[in-house]
């Protein structure tokens, strides 16, 4: 048996907010998925041995190795789903990243795969799916006790994205919902003002007064960009330039994180099934002259730093090939091959073969992803946020993803 230390991680906003969309939306999925005593597994298909190499057959290294959180066990390539349909184009991507930030306790066998994988870049996903048959050995993930010992290798999967708001650096037109730099006061008056005094108290909003970064037109859009911690916005200068930037979380106001769509669900206004972010939308536009009190029920702000990126042409939209948010393991997340894990489960830079289902699609969601980030929700030995990447499609995919998961980690064999 051989036990592998996980990098120690870092705490990081980003890493926070992967499941405060789902806490937002207190059941972010419909119809709910099954509790994890009754989950069913993703179905595994069996699949025709290819003989073109013995790789995908044969096992190397430890029978079992041990995480804190987890326990790994060797089986062969066959026994992925879906292992030969995988396109590792954009995984590569993330795999770079990841090697670019190997840890000093994972350097001694990851740095000769990394080099050797830099080669293969632009090379057909055939080669490098034949690549990572001869060079890394398949484990299936389990808990090692606790209630998921009935079925220790399925676990539970959410998502999370990227937003993309548009803003107007001055408040004019609809443009009026503030998103704020820290105030200057902010380490000064613990905890800080509320959400409702930041709205009604003119010495509350004294305090913020001149902080504005810019301003949009949905309030509900500003709770969401706080609960995701980071996102993306097309910021119109008074001149009518428009800048692509990045708000990345720069602190809050010291008060409890309380979810509108659990509040709903408790006061009779929705019902559990409901409780996604389309029946909450809905509810709204049935309500609007509730709104604001909805919002009021959770009393946290979230501050922001501005991070320019570009400058965008006239009629040019968000570039979607910008680098996405900074997760824990210090490089940017890729949308669709980045995932928020445990790292006492899985140690950040682990290539994982993840196997669920889409959510809006319900087909088979079963890709190569790197373990990149993590988050103060994301515990447990099966356990993965799925970061989507940033856009409309990924923010519905998002917030409906809740369902069970198996995982496998790629580890270097013993050459």
């Amino acid at each position: 048996m051989m036990t592998i230390s996980p990098a120690h991680p870092r705490a990081r906003f980003f890493g926070l907010a992967a499941l405060a969309l789902t806490a937002f939306l207190s059941a972010c999925t419909s119809p709910r998925p099954p509790s994890m005593g009754a989950a069913q597994p993703p179905a595994m298909p069996s699949q025709s041995v290819a003989a073109q190499d013995p790789s995908l057959t044969q096992l190397s290294g430890p029978a079992e190795m041990r995480q804190p959180a987890s326990r790994w066990l060797a089986v062969p390539y066959t026994a992925l789903p879906g292992w030969q349909q995988d396109d590792l184009s954009q995984f590569w991507t993330a795999l770079q990243a990841s090697c670019g930030r190997v840890s000093r306790a994972m350097a001694p066998v990851w740095t000769p795969v990394c080099r050797d994988a830099a080669r293969l870049n632009n090379a057909p996903a055939d080669q490098q799916r034949l690549f990572l048959q001869r060079r890394l050995q398949p484990y299936r993930i389990e808990a090692v006790s606790g209630a998921a010992a009935a079925q220790p290798d399925v676990g539970l999967v959410t998502g999370y994205y990227e937003p993309i708001l548009h803003a107007s650096r001055l408040p004019q037109g609809d443009f009026r919902v503030p998103l704020w730099r820290p105030p200057a006061d902010l380490k000064t008056r613990v905890p800080y003002w509320t959400r409702q005094q930041l709205d009604t108290l003119p010495q509350a909003q004294a305090s913020v007064a001149g902080q504005a970064i810019a301003y949009v037109a949905d309030p509900v859009e500003a709770l969401i960009l706080q609960i995701q911690g980071s996102g993306r916005a097309i910021i119109t200068e008074p001149d009518g330039r428009r800048i692509y930037s990045r708000l990345k979380f720069a602190g809050h106001n010291g008060q409890p994180y309380r979810s509108v769509g659990t509040w709903l669900i408790q006061n009779g206004q929705i019902t559990p099934a409901q409780a996604n972010w389309p029946g909450i939308s809905d509810w709204m536009q049935r309500n609007p002259d509730r709104v604001q009190s909805l919002l009021w029920q959770n009393p946290r702000v979230v501050f922001f730093q501005e991070e320019k990126m570009a400058e965008l042409p006239p009629g040019a939209d968000a570039d979607h090939d910008i680098p996405g948010p900074v997760g824990a393991q210090g490089v940017p997340l890729t949308g669709g091959r980045s995932i928020a894990v445990d790292p006492g489960s899985i140690p950040y830079g682990t290539p994982v073969w993840l196997s669920t289902t889409e959510p809006i699609n319900l087909q088979p969601l079963q890709r190569l992803v790197m373990a990149q980030d993590t988050g103060t929700a994301i515990r447990g030995a099966v356990r993965a946020d799925y970061f989507w990447g940033a856009g409309q499609r990924a923010e519905q995919a998002a917030g409906r993803l809740k369902a069970p998961l198996r995982l496998w980690a790629l580890w270097p064999r013993q050459l």
